[in-house]
C-alpha cells in the first residue's frame, strides 16, 4: 500500500508544469462529471439514463485530459506560435460557415432560439463562439509579439501592421459574432481588448478601438430600430433585457391562473427566479448530491445555471470551492507570466487564457446571482457542452505547457546564477556571529 502511494506521489511530483494548475484542471473535470450526473433531466432523451450521461461525460473527460496532456508535452513554444497565427483564419472560416447558413449532409449551421451559434459536423456539434474565444486570444498574442519583434514582412511600418493584424481582426470578429450573441460579442471583444492593452497598446489607439466597438453596437441598435425588429433580433433581446421594467412577478400574481397572460409572465421569470431559489435553498451545506428540486424547473440548469445548481446541492461551501479554483487560476497565471521572462507571446498567451477562463466563470456566477442581465455564458469545464469543454481543456494544456517551459527557464537561471557569497565566507560570517 505504501509503495503504491509512493508511486502515485512520485508520478505527480514528476509533472513539470505548474502543479496548482494541474490540480485546478483535474478538480474542475471531476466536478463536471459529478454535477452532470444530477443537474438536469433535459439530457435524458430516448432510452438514456443518468448512468449513460455520466459515461458520456467521463469519456469526454478522458478526451479532454488527452488534449491537455498532448499540449503539455509540446516542448517548443514555436509550435504554439505557428498555430496561433492561424487563429483568426480559423475563427473567420467558422463564423462564415455559421452566418452563411450552410446546410449540407456533412456540415450544417444550426439555429436555436432564433440564433445561429452551432455548426453540426457529422453528428458532432461545435459551439463556434467557444472556439473563437480561445483562437482569438492565441492569435492576438501572436500578432502583438510579431509586430513588437519585427518578424512581419508585410506591410512596412508597425503602425500599419497594427491596423491590419490587430484592429481589423478585432472589428471583424465583433461584427460577425454580434448577430448571433450580443453577450458573446461583448465578452470576446473585452478579452481581445484586454490582451491588446496588456501587450502595450497606447492610449490613443485603445480609445479609438473602444469608440469603434461602441459605434458597431450603436449601428446594430439603429438597424434593429429602423427595421422594426426584422434584422438584428438579438440586439432587440439585449435591449429588452437591459431596459425591461415590467414587474413579471406581479403580473403572475395579477393574471388568472391558467390563462395565456399567466403562462407568458411565468415563462419570463421561470429561469432567473428558479436560479435564485436554488441559491437560497442551498444554505450553508446544501441539500446533498441528487437532491436538487430546481433542476426540474430550469431547462438550462446544466449549462447557463450550473453555479446555482452547485450551491443548491452543495451549499455555500461548494460555491466557495468553485470560486477559489478560478481565483487560484488567476493567481497562478500571474506567477507563470512573471516567470516567462522577456517572451511577450508566452506572457500574453498565459495571461489571456487565464483571464478568459476565470472571466467567463465570474460572468456566469454574476448572472446566477441575478447581477446583470442573462448572458448565456457557461461555467468553464463544469457546464455541459462538449466543444466548449475541449476548447477550455486546450487552454489549460497550453497554460501548463508554457508553465513547464517557464519553470525550466527559472531552473537554468538559478543554476547559472553565482552565489551571493562563497561557502567559506558564509562560515566565517557565522563564526563572527557566534563570537558576538
Amino acid at each position: 500500500m505504501t509503495k503504491s502511494r509512493k508511486q502515485f506521489w512520485n508520478f505527480f511530483d514528476s509533472l513539470e508544469g505548474d502543479k496548482v494548475v494541474w490540480i485546478i484542471a483535474l478538480m474542475l473535470i471531476m466536478i463536471s462529471i459529478v454535477c452532470l450526473f444530477s443537474s438536469t433531466s433535459r439530457l435524458l432523451t430516448g432510452n438514456l439514463t443518468r448512468l449513460d450521461i455520466v459515461k458520456g461525460q467521463a469519456l469526454m473527460a478522458c478526451l479532454g485530459l488527452a488534449v491537455i496532456i498532448a499540449c503539455y508535452n509540446v516542448k517548443d513554444i514555436k509550435a504554439f506560435r505557428w498555430c496561433s497565427q492561424w487563429g483568426f483564419a480559423l475563427s473567420l472560416a467558422l463564423l462564415l460557415l455559421l452566418v452563411s447558413q450552410i446546410d449540407t449532409p456533412f456540415i450544417k449551421s444550426v439555429e436555436i432560439n432564433g440564433a445561429r451559434r452551432i455548426l453540426q459536423v457529422s453528428g458532432f456539434q461545435i459551439h463556434v463562439y467557444e472556439v473563437v474565444k480561445v483562437a482569438m486570444v492565441l492569435y492576438m498574442a501572436w500578432a502583438i509579439d510579431a509586430i513588437r519583434n519585427g518578424s512581419l514582412k508585410w506591410p512596412a511600418g508597425k503602425k500599419l501592421q497594427k491596423y491590419i493584424y490587430l484592429y481589423a481582426p478585432f472589428v471583424t470578429i465583433i461584427l460577425m459574432v454580434i448577430p448571433g450573441s450580443n453577450s458573446a460579442a461583448l465578452f470576446i471583444g473585452f478579452i481581445m481588448f484586454t490582451v491588446i492593452l496588456l501587450g502595450g497598446g497606447n492610449f490613443k489607439d485603445m480609445a479609438l478601438l473602444a469608440l469603434v466597438a461602441v459605434a458597431i453596437v450603436s449601428c446594430c441598435v439603429g438597424i434593429y430600430t429602423i427595421s422594426d425588429g426584422k434584422y438584428m433580433q438579438r440586439i432587440g433581446t439585449a435591449v429588452s433585457r437591459i431596459t425591461e421594467d415590467t414587474d413579471w412577478e406581479q403580473r403572475v400574481r395579477d393574471s388568472k391562473k391558467g390563462s395565456k397572460e399567466y403562462y407568458e409572465a411565468l415563462d419570463e421569470i421561470r429561469q432567473p427566479y428558479s436560479a435564485r431559489i436554488a441559491v437560497h435553498e442551498g444554505g450553508l451545506i446544501g441539500k446533498g448530491p441528487g437532491q436538487s428540486t430546481q433542476r426540474y424547473v430550469v431547462p438550462d440548469m446544466s449549462e447557463d445555471y450550473m453555479f446555482s445548481f452547485i450551491i443548491e446541492e452543495y451549499g455555500l461551501f461548494g460555491g466557495i470551492v468553485i470560486i477559489f479554483l478560478y481565483v487560484s487560476l488567476l493567481a497562478r497565471g500571474a506567477l507563470i507570466v512573471r516567470n516567462c521572462g522577456s517572451d511577450l507571446y508566452a506572457k500574453l498567451t498565459v495571461g489571456g487564457l487565464c483571464l478568459l477562463i476565470s472571466g467567463q466563470a465570474f460572468l456566469h456566477m454574476f448572472v446566477n446571482a441575478d447581477i446583470g442581465p442573462m448572458t448565456g455564458q457557461t461555467l468553464p469545464i463544469i457546464s455541459h457542452g462538449n466543444s466548449a469543454f475541449l476548447c477550455f481543456c486546450l487552454a489549460f494544456g497550453i497554460i501548463l505547457s508554457i508553465s513547464r517551459m517557464a519553470n525550466k527557464r527559472m531552473e537554468i537561471i538559478q543554476k547559472d546564477a553565482r552565489p551571493l557569497a562563497e561557502d567559506h565566507d558564509v562560515v566565517k560570517d557565522l563564526d563572527i556571529l557566534e563570537e558576538i
